[in-house]
C-alpha cells in the first residue's frame, strides 16, 4: 500500500470520526440553543456512539462481501448527509437524528482500516496500521480545536457544515483514487453477520475488546466532560480555548506513532500493559484541575498516548489471528469501544453534575483499573497469538 493510500485512508478516518465528537467542546452551546437541559448534553456525543454501534453491527460486515472502496465512498455520503441535518436542526430531535445517521454511517473508519489490513504485508500490518488509525485520534482531538474556534466565530454549527462539506469532498476523491477491493469476500450477508456472532466467543476477541470497552470509557470521560469545568469557575474558558486542549491530546496521540512498529515486532501484550498503567497515572494529573491547567495538559498527553497504544496494538492482534475476516473482526471489536464511549460521555456528565470534576475524575480513573485488570487476567498463552501469526 503506498503512501497516498495511507494518507487518504487515514484523512477519511479523521473526518468520519470527527462528525461523532463534534459537538463535544460545544455541548453547553448545543444545549442552550436546542433546549437541551446541562444533565443531557452527554447524549449529543451518545447519539452518534449509538448510531455508531448499530452500523458496527449493521454495515461493517459488508466489507466481507463487497467491493470496501465503494463502500468507503458511499458512506462517506451519507456521513455528510448526517452532518448537513445536524448542522441545519432547529430542534434537539433533529440534531440527534443528524448525528445518529452520521454515527451509523461512520464506521467507514473501520471499513477503512479493514481496508488497509487487507492491503498490507504481514510484516507491515502494524505500521500501515498505525498510520491509518492515526486519523482517528487526530479527527478526534483535531475537531475539538476546529469546532471550538469556529463556533466562537460563527456558532456550533459551522464545525458541522465544515465537516459535511470535507466529507462530500472525500466521498468524490475515494471513488476516483482508491483501488478495487478484489480481495472482497463472496459470502452471503447472513452467513458474515453470524460469523460476526461467532467471535463473541472467541477468547481473544473477549479479551481485547473488554480492554478496549474500560479503555475508551476512559476515554470519554475525560474528553466528553473536560468542557463541563473548563467553562465553569474557576476558568470560564471560551470554546476556542477548551477546544485547544486537543492539541495536546493529539500531541499524545501522535507521539505513540510507533505503537504499529512495536506490534509488529511481538510486543502487543507488554506494551499494552504499560499504556494502561500510564492511563491510570493520567487521572491523578487529570484530578488536579481545581487548582491548575499544567497537571491537566500533561494527564491528556500521556491519556492520549497510552490509548493510541493500547488501539493499535488490539488491532494488529485481532486482524492477524482473523485475517480472513478483517472486516468482521474490526466491526465487532469496535463494539466494546462504541459501548465504552457512550458510556463514559453519558456518565461524566451526568456524574459532574451531582459531584463535579472529582467525580469525573474518580470514574475515569476507575475505568483505567479496571482496562489494566482485564489486561492482567489475559491468558498469556493465547494473547500471544498475534506473534504466532507474524512468525507462522
Amino acid at each position: 500500500m503506498g503512501r497516498g493510500t495511507r494518507f487518504l485512508l487515514a484523512v477519511v478516518c479523521g473526518v468520519a470520526v470527527a462528525g461523532v465528537y463534534a459537538g463535544q467542546p460545544v455541548l453547553a452551546a448545543m444545549g442552550r440553543d436546542l433546549g437541551v437541559p446541562a444533565d443531557s448534553v452527554g447524549w449529543f456525543v451518545a447519539a452518534g456512539q449509538l448510531g455508531y454501534l448499530a452500523g458496527l453491527v449493521l454495515l461493517v460486515p459488508l466489507g466481507d462481501m463487497l467491493d470496501r472502496a465503494r463502500l468507503i465512498a458511499a458512506h462517506l455520503g451519507l456521513v455528510a448527509a448526517g452532518l448537513a441535518a445536524t448542522a441545519a436542526a432547529p430542534v434537539a430531535w433533529v440534531a440527534f437524528g443528524g448525528l445518529a445517521v452520521a454515527g451509523v454511517f461512520a464506521v467507514v473508519v473501520q471499513t477503512a482500516v479493514a481496508y488497509a489490513a487487507s492491503l498490507s504485508s504481514p510484516g507491515e500490518r502494524g505500521r500501515d496500521l498505525g498510520v491509518v488509525t492515526s486519523g482517528v485520534v487526530v479527527g478526534i482531538l483535531g475537531a475539538r480545536v476546529v469546532t471550538g474556534s469556529l463556533a466562537d466565530l460563527w456558532g456550533w454549527r459551522s464545525g458541522y457544515v465544515a465537516l459535511a462539506v470535507l466529507a462530500a469532498l472525500l466521498c468524490v476523491l475515494s471513488l476516483v483514487v482508491l483501488p478495487a477491493d478484489v480481495r472482497a469476500g463472496t459470502e452471503r450477508y447472513g452467513q458474515v453477520i453470524r460469523s460476526l456472532g461467532g467471535l463473541f466467543t472467541r477468547p481473544v476477541f473477549l479479551r481485547r475488546g473488554l480492554v478496549a470497552f474500560f479503555l475508551f470509557a476512559s476515554f470519554g470521560t475525560l474528553w466528553s466532560g473536560l468542557a463541563l469545568p473548563l467553562s465553569g469557575a474557576p476558568w470560564h474558558l471560551s470554546e476556542t480555548q477548551i477546544g485547544l486542549f486537543g492539541i495536546a491530546g493529539l500531541a499524545g496521540a501522535l507521539s505513540a506513532a510507533r505503537a504499529g512498529r512495536w506490534a509488529d515486532a511481538g510486543h502487543a501484550r507488554r506494551v499494552t500493559g504499560v499504556a494502561l498503567l500510564l492511563l491510570l497515572g493520567s487521572w491523578f494529573a487529570t484530578g488536579q484541575l481545581g487548582w491548575s491547567l499544567l497537571p491537566l495538559v500533561l494527564g491528556v498527553v500521556v491519556l492520549d498516548f497510552a490509548v493510541q497504544v493500547v488501539h493499535v496494538g488490539n488491532q494488529h492482534v485481532l486482524t492477524a489471528v482473523y485475517a480472513d475476516r478483517t472486516s468482521s473482526t474490526i466491526g465487532g471489536y469496535m463494539v466494546f469501544y462504541s459501548l465504552g464511549s457512550a458510556f463514559g460521555a453519558t456518565a461524566t456528565t451526568a456524574l459532574f453534575d451531582a459531584a463535579g470534576w472529582t467525580g469525573s475524575t474518580v470514574l475515569g480513573a476507575a475505568l483505567a483499573h479496571c482496562a489494566l485488570a482485564a489486561w492482567a487476567l489475559n491468558d498469556r498463552a493465547t494473547d500471544r497469538a498475534g506473534q504466532y501469526v507474524r512468525t507462522r
